[in-house]
């Protein structure tokens, strides 16, 4: 009896022997794992904070670049305008040159040249369209053509003073334009019978503090002048052209 207590103690001791070495053995293994955890958590947490400030910086970036970029278009853009408006210029001041030359030219012509008949047409505000009256008056203008020769016909257009000067040139030569090209069209008149000028708000028939006055500014007048001592074929000059 002796011999099997001492067995069964002996027994007993192992058996809790080795469950106190299994409970160490998780202890230790539940030890390792949570700093393990702790750590990986830790690493996860820094990389995502390292994308953001990578994608933060990658954002400043991008916006530098469209920033830098918007920059370089905006020079491109005012270098063009510059470039136009340099080149808008020395076309303007040949454009007046030009003009000048061409009045002086036809000033000249015109020596031999007595007018004989006119007429007048109006336009609206910023207008260069005929109405149904102004036709009517051309028509009867062109009836005294008939059978005549040796002549021109000077066709001066004007503005009123409403605008810049360089517009109303451009103007005053699209309103003498129609009237050229409705005779013309019309009456079959050769093209070397017109001196075409465009004088814009320059001469003033009447004074534009009213709207009546500038109303008559706004008008193209034709005149008929015949040659006095000679053919017209070789008096006229080239006509101007209109815009």
């Amino acid at each position: 009896m002796t011999n099997l207590k001492v067995a069964a103690l002996g027994l007993a001791v192992g058996v809790v022997a080795m469950g106190a070495s299994g409970c160490a053995t998780k202890n230790y293994v539940r030890t390792q794992t949570v700093p393990l955890v702790e750590h990986t958590d830790q690493l996860e947490t820094k990389t995502a904070a390292n994308n953001s400030q990578i994608h933060a910086v990658d954002e400043k970036s991008q916006a530098g670049i469209k920033q830098a970029q918007g920059a370089a278009d905006a020079a491109n853009q005012n270098a063009t305008t510059a470039t136009t408006d340099a080149g808008n210029a020395q076309v303007a001041a040949a454009d007046v040159v030009h003009r000048a030359d061409s009045l002086d030219s036809v000033v000249k012509g015109l020596d031999n040249y007595k007018p004989m008949s006119d007429v007048a047409v109006t336009f609206g505000f910023d207008k260069a369209v005929l109405t149904k009256d102004d036709k009517a008056q051309l028509d009867d203008f062109a009836t005294k053509l008939n059978g005549a020769k040796s002549y021109i016909l000077e066709v001066t257009g004007g503005t009123d003073s409403t605008g810049p000067a360089q517009y109303n040139y451009d103007l005053s030569q699209r309103r003498a334009d129609a009237v050229v090209q409705y005779m013309a069209s019309k009456y079959g008149i050769a093209a070397h019978r017109f001196y075409l000028i465009g004088i814009g708000k320059d001469k003033e028939v009447a004074p534009n503090t009213t709207a009546e006055g500038r109303k008559q500014n706004r008008r193209v007048e034709v005149q008929m002048l015949t040659n006095m001592g000679g053919d017209a074929g070789t008096q006229t000059a080239s006509q101007g052209s209109g815009s």
